[in-house]
């Protein structure tokens, strides 16, 4: 089935449905009945498991040829768990510096305090990884393409490495989500998502989840989810299942669009930079090409001449483009990273990612591109017309 995604995500292994209803309903059921004792039912308690909750950890598992997802209440959520599995006080986690701001701080702020030691690398450079890694290292977790400079980590050289040192390599895959990469065939040992993106695609429902085709990783993360009650809610893995019907189409329907957009954007005369793994003058296209199937994803950034004044000025100005703190939905969002997912982020970690005060990431939806196009370049219009008649005023002042 996974050869067919479409096919995957509409049909799958689904929980019975005694009226025959289409779509899958949901179980909004807290605890289910056993009829003896020692006869336990398939579910037991809702914060351990859930028929809704099930369904959509097959379909998450089949897409990827593994076992069944664990599915979470959060992004954020999968990853404490994961690191609650695999690390102690006393271990360290290997973690690409260009990577969501929640994810950093996690490592900086909450797990330092207990003792486990987040180390932030150039993952782009596998022997960087390889120098990081010491004995007491438990968990490498990069992310590829990276939040919000969409920087690329070879995933097969980093998995050469980290097999040989017998180390977990787990790659946050929420900005291309396994229909554009594949992790796990790529050498990865897990993969952890933010569904609340591209997976739910809707903006409705928050939700994280962890795949991997080890059954001892998957039953360890299991275990941390009942002891910690961090479980995806039912009503949230029902409206993240009616996202998912249409996530290959849209996926690839959103890359497109971005491809356009970032190439308008990459010939305007006041956009300084564009990232996008799609453009030729990439840093790491090659490696875009060869990692990725087909597309690169609906996430790019950009900077204007002008730095922070012109962020602020133009995401103030744009019509059809929303100012949220999200990616993936089907409407086209932009996010100011250095004061919003990266706003925890010290001065000098965002140096060394090089996330500036002038960095505008777009997360592009299903728009016509040519409307979007429209709407930041008349933005930049407007920043240029004031520029202009201060420029004129201050002369006639003079």
């Amino acid at each position: 089935m996974t050869s067919y995604p479409q096919t995957t995500v509409l049909h799958g292994i689904e929980t019975n449905r005694r009226n025959g209803s289409l779509v899958s309903p949901i179980c909004q059921s807290t605890t289910f009945r056993r009829d003896t004792i020692d006869a336990p039912t398939a579910h037991q308690y809702s914060r351990v498991s859930n028929p809704t909750v099930s369904e959509l950890e097959t379909k998450l598992g089949a897409l990827e040829d593994a076992s069944p997802a664990v599915c979470f209440s959060s992004g954020l959520a999968a990853e404490t768990a994961l690191i609650l599995s695999l690390c102690k006080a006393g271990d360290r986690v290997v973690c690409s510096a260009a990577a969501y701001g929640g994810t950093i701080r996690l490592l900086t702020d909450i797990f330092n305090a207990f003792n486990i030691d987040g180390v932030f690398v150039d993952s782009t450079s596998p022997e960087e990884i390889e120098r990081a890694i010491t004995e007491n290292t438990t968990l490498v977790l990069i992310e590829t393409p990276a939040n919000p400079t969409l920087a690329l980590t070879d995933i097969r050289a980093v998995a050469a490495i980290t097999k040989k040192l017998c180390v977990p390599l787990c790659v946050d895959n929420t900005f291309l989500t396994l229909i554009i990469q594949k992790p796990l065939n790529l050498g990865a040992d897990i993969t952890v998502t933010s569904t609340t993106k591209l997976i739910e695609g809707h903006s409705a429902a928050t939700g994280g989840a962890i795949v991997s085709r080890d059954e001892s990783v998957l039953e360890r993360v299991r275990f941390i989810r009942k002891s910690t009650g961090s479980i995806q809610t039912p009503f949230n893995a029902w409206q993240t299942l009616q996202g998912l019907k249409t996530l290959p189409i849209r996926v690839k329907a959103q890359s497109e669009n971005a491809q356009v957009i970032a190439e308008a954007l990459a010939d305007h005369p006041t956009i300084c930079k564009v990232n996008y793994p799609g453009l030729s003058t990439f840093d790491n296209y090659d490696l875009a090409v060869s990692q990725h199937e087909g597309h690169h994803g609906n996430v790019l950034s950009f900077e204007a001449i002008g730095g922070r004044a012109t962020a602020e000025q133009l995401v103030e100005a744009l019509e059809v483009c929303r100012l949220v703190e999200h990616v993936g939905s089907v409407e086209t969002l932009v996010t100011h990273s250095a004061s919003m997912t990266h706003g925890d982020c010290s001065r000098a970690h965002l140096e060394k990612i090089d996330v500036t005060q002038g960095l505008i990431r777009l997360s592009v939806g299903l728009e016509e591109p040519e409307v979007i196009i429209q709407d930041i370049c008349q933005a930049l219009s407007q920043i240029e017309s004031r520029e202009e008649d201060l420029c004129h005023a201050e002369a006639l002042a003079s």
